[in-house]
């Protein structure tokens, strides 16, 4: 079946990232796939919420909104107190995923949020958030290693997300808006550099799928999972940024 945008059933979409996009958060990134993009800041604060004083440990949280007119038609901007149960779902999805790689003693008793505001939307914001989140996340924690704040160690390795589905019976990788709309089962998968997984969120739209099916997407999109590091490695070494230091 030939895809809207001409890709191979299994071909994940071009993707770049545009290092230091803002000036003032010390990380922040442009992230671009097809017409997805998601600007993405870190900021970090000395200390941490009520719950985790005392313990040594850090923090990684992360707020999700959609600009009004990512999308065809303009949306009401949600306020912090009327947030959407989406917007509020991804942004759990977001934190949990890049905590997941985060060696928490290691950070010190501080908070870095993850801000991440979708400008175009054409599916696959929410994994375009985390993959591009390891990027920020990484200059922030980069800027803090330089002080001789955290050393290495405070990261476990790169961490990154892809959605996968199955379109008009066959798998495919990295929907588009068009794609995951008329997808019979679509799945996101947040994995590790070396393999390992962090979550999957996954719903059959319609009839139930065999089990079969379910692992066929999870091995397509754990495929992909390595090909986004190796693209978030590059786009951190050219940011002068050793990730090496960082990892444990």
């Amino acid at each position: 079946m030939k895809r809207a945008d001409g890709r191979a059933p299994e071909q994940l979409r071009s993707a770049r990232l545009e290092t230091g996009f803002q000036r003032f958060p010390e990380g922040s990134v442009l992230y671009t796939c097809g017409g997805t993009r998601v600007l993405i800041a870190a900021s970090v604060e000395e200390g941490v919420k009520e719950f985790l004083r005392g313990s040594g440990r850090g923090w990684v949280t992360a707020e999700y909104a959609m600009h009004p007119r990512a999308s065809q038609q303009r949306q009401r901007r949600e306020s912090r107190n009327q947030l959407g149960g989406r917007s509020h779902e991804i942004q759990r999805f977001v934190g949990r995923s890049l905590r997941g790689v985060l060696v928490r003693e290691k950070l010190g008793e501080r908070q870095v949020s993850i801000d991440c505001d979708v400008l175009d939307a054409d599916g696959g914001t929410r994994t375009a958030a985390v993959s591009g989140g390891f990027v920020a996340l990484s200059l922030a924690l980069e800027g803090l290693r330089r002080r001789g704040v955290v050393g290495a160690g405070v990261l476990r390795e790169p961490v990154a997300a892809i959605s996968v589905g199955i379109v008009h019976g066959e798998p495919m990788l990295d929907l588009c808006y068009t794609e995951d709309r008329d997808a019979q089962i679509d799945l996101n998968l947040v994995g590790t550099e070396s393999g390992r997984l962090i979550e999957l969120q996954g719903t059959a739209e319609g009839a139930p799928i065999d089990r079969i099916d379910l692992d066929g997407l999870v091995e397509l999109a754990s495929q992909a999972i390595p090909k986004l590091a190796q693209l978030q490695r590059e786009v951190l070494d050219k940011a002068g940024v050793d990730l090496g230091k960082l990892l444990a």
